[in-house]
């Protein structure tokens, strides 16, 4: 038996994801701040559209969101159009957007004074593990709440986990980006010393993909770097607001970030070139220069 679900925001993440439930046999109310992609997706997978995320909300047994930033995410949650004011007791809700673990916590405890459950759930996989249904999710939040979610979590995942109480989603997202950020800039480096140096660089990735050196980003982004090609996945600007996020909480809690603050700069210099839409291995662009 397929599940009422409301989902809130159909953006290049949310309009896949919320595709995958419908596909899943769930009956999926959408709402989206553009109302014509609210009615796109509805002539192509079926369900309706709300004017309101509190009327997407009422009778879902489960409301998800995937929106920009913590303004966005408080103004569909809270409020007398929000979701929590068309939600029922004992309903949850999951979040999706990558936001601060503030924000989390602060709807986590709004979500309790009304008997509403509340999960952050970041993803990270972009764009093509959206479309794919292969993203990873990383929750924060109540064990029973997530154990009622994970199974429609489960249809456009490839990995999830409850990783603590609320906000260590969003924390864990964080960790994700400073990661990507210092590996990003490193391969940039490396990619461009080897080309001044005159190096057959696939026969150079190709030995070195083989050893400690390899990474992900290695594997997939290695050619479209050394092409100049920058169009196939996270947008610097998007970047930008997550290393923002990851630079807060570090002041916040007194923790030293000095190549992420390093590298979220470089991408400020990438923003000013004109990359705010290119994918976050255009680092290597300031060092061609």
């Amino acid at each position: 038996m397929g599940a009422n679900v409301a989902w809130l925001g159909l953006g290049v993440m949310g309009y896949p994801m919320a595709g995958y439930l419908a596909k899943a046999g769930h009956t999926v109310t959408v709402y989206n701040r553009t109302a014509a992609k609210a009615e796109q997706w509805v002539g192509q997978h079926g369900g309706r559209r709300a004017s309101t995320p509190a009327e997407a909300a009422q009778g879902a047994e489960f409301v998800f969101a995937c929106v920009g930033n913590d303004d966005d995410l408080r103004s569909v949650v809270l409020g007398p159009q929000g979701a929590f004011a068309g939600m029922d007791h004992g309903t949850i809700f999951i979040d999706h957007t990558t936001a601060s673990a503030d924000v989390a916590r602060e709807l986590h405890g709004a979500g309790r004074d009304k008997g509403i459950g509340f999960v952050d759930a970041p993803v990270s996989g972009g764009q093509a593990g959206a479309e794919n249904g292969a993203l990873t999710v990383m929750a924060g939040g109540d064990e029973a709440d997530y154990a009622r979610a994970e199974p429609l979590i489960a249809h456009f995942s490839k990995m999830r986990r409850l990783i603590g109480p609320s906000g260590s989603g969003q924390l864990t997202k964080m960790v994700n980006q400073i990661c990507i950020a210092g590996v990003v800039q490193g391969l940039s480096e490396a990619l461009n010393f080897g080309q001044a140096a005159g190096l057959d660089m696939e026969a150079v990735v190709q030995v070195i993909s083989k050893g400690a050196a390899q990474s992900w980003q290695m594997e997939n982004r290695y050619k479209t770097m050394l092409d100049g090609k920058f169009d196939f996945g996270f947008a610097v600007d998007w970047m930008r607001k997550d290393l923002n996020i990851c630079l807060e909480e570090a002041r916040r809690t007194g923790v030293s970030l000095p190549a992420t603050a390093l590298v979220d700069q470089l991408y400020a210099q990438v923003q000013k070139m004109g990359g705010k839409r290119w994918d976050t291995s255009s680092l290597i662009a300031l060092l061609q220069r």
